[in-house]
């Protein structure tokens, strides 16, 4: 057996051409990770609108980062010829229009795939092709709140908005990706390409089964804070420190419970065998929240760093990126400024 060794990240779609029309966040997003894989991404914009969609330089601009760029108004029979001569030579196309809108463009999927047989059509919209919504437009927030998963994020009182991770890059572009990849493992075996469709708001649907499972099995109660993964428990949740920071707390299993019990010193305040009692928990938050309030943050992450106890400080995003641990991985590089590196590492 020959030891494995790290091969180039960028290997494994080298070679790969990737046409990618103009949009914002999760088609960009998706057209990024393609690129970190090795393949060779075009970006194709209005000459009128070449940004970003957000008031941000193009220095700081991640999601498009080192791809090619073309400036092409495809209204105009020149820039369609000069997007068909890329084409010709493409693996994959990304869209992320309205229904509709791609072919209004003239370019029919279908008529595409006759002119490229082995070329791979990548289609996300915002709520799918069918139904009320589907020429409608929404952002993150509207996908969550459709999807039933902005409803269970939250304080008992009302939902909290997360970051747009949830449905516009864990959702819609990563099961595009999922897809697209998929599309090209099977145009390996048959030689021909195919359309891949689906939505932000399906993607976003796409990442819930855990749930429908523990609420089918009589596990998930609706409300929001009343489950064992959404803040109701003790010993899952954020406290705050004596520095106005937090830590994060998820000693799920009793193992680990009992050594967050031993560093906080509460074991003689709180019965391991009662973790998973409901009427135990109002005592148990009131003695974790005056415990974690007597040292800082970074104390507490000292203190946990060699014990089995699921606890970590709360970090912002630069912290994160300093921290030594995602240094260690070569998580984040400096250069030309703080930003995500290594993140999909392959080993021959």
């Amino acid at each position: 057996m020959h030891p494995m060794t790290l091969i180039e990240q960028t290997s494994p779609l080298q070679g790969l051409k990737v046409i990618e029309l103009h949009a914002i966040g999760p088609v960009p997003f998706a057209g990024q990770l393609l690129r970190s894989l090795g393949a060779e991404v075009t970006r194709v914009s209005p000459p009128d609108d070449p940004g970003l969609g957000v008031a941000m330089s193009s220095e700081f601009d991640l999601l498009n980062a080192g791809k090619a760029v073309r400036l092409l108004n495809l209204k105009t029979p020149e820039a369609m010829s000069a997007l068909h001569d890329l084409l010709n030579q493409a693996d994959v196309l990304l869209e992320g229009f309205r229904p509709g809108v791609l072919e209004r463009l003239g370019l029919v999927p279908a008529d595409l795939l006759e002119r490229y047989p082995k070329l791979v059509i990548g289609r996300l919209s915002g709520w799918g092709d069918r139904g009320d919504l589907a020429p409608r437009a929404g952002h993150d927030i509207n996908y969550l709140a459709m999807a039933g998963v902005l409803h269970s994020i939250g304080k008992s009182n009302e939902p909290v908005v997360p970051l747009n991770l949830v449905a516009d890059f864990g959702g819609g572009a990563m099961h595009l990706v999922v897809g697209v990849l998929a599309q090209l493992v099977q145009r390996s075996i048959h030689q021909r390409g195919g359309v891949v469709s689906t939505s932000i708001l399906a993607g976003t649907v796409g990442l819930t089964p855990m749930f429908y499972g523990m609420v089918a099995g009589g596990l998930w109660k609706l409300g929001r804070a009343t489950n064992l993964l959404d803040g109701s428990v003790p010993f899952y949740r954020v406290y705050a420190t004596s520095d106005a920071k937090h830590v994060a707390v998820g000693a799920l299993e009793p193992k680990f419970y009992r050594e967050l019990l031993r560093i906080t010193g509460l074991t003689d305040s709180l019965e391991l065998q009662d973790q998973y009692k409901p009427k135990t928990w109002a005592h148990a938050a009131d003695q974790f929240t005056r415990c974690f309030a007597g040292k800082t943050r970074d104390e507490w992450a000292q203190l946990a760093e060699s014990v089995d106890c699921c606890l970590s400080p709360v970090l912002d995003l630069l912290e994160a990126a300093q921290h030594p641990h995602n240094q260690a991985n070569q998580l984040h590089r400096s250069t030309p400024f703080i930003q995500p590196h290594r993140i999909v590492r392959f080993e021959a």
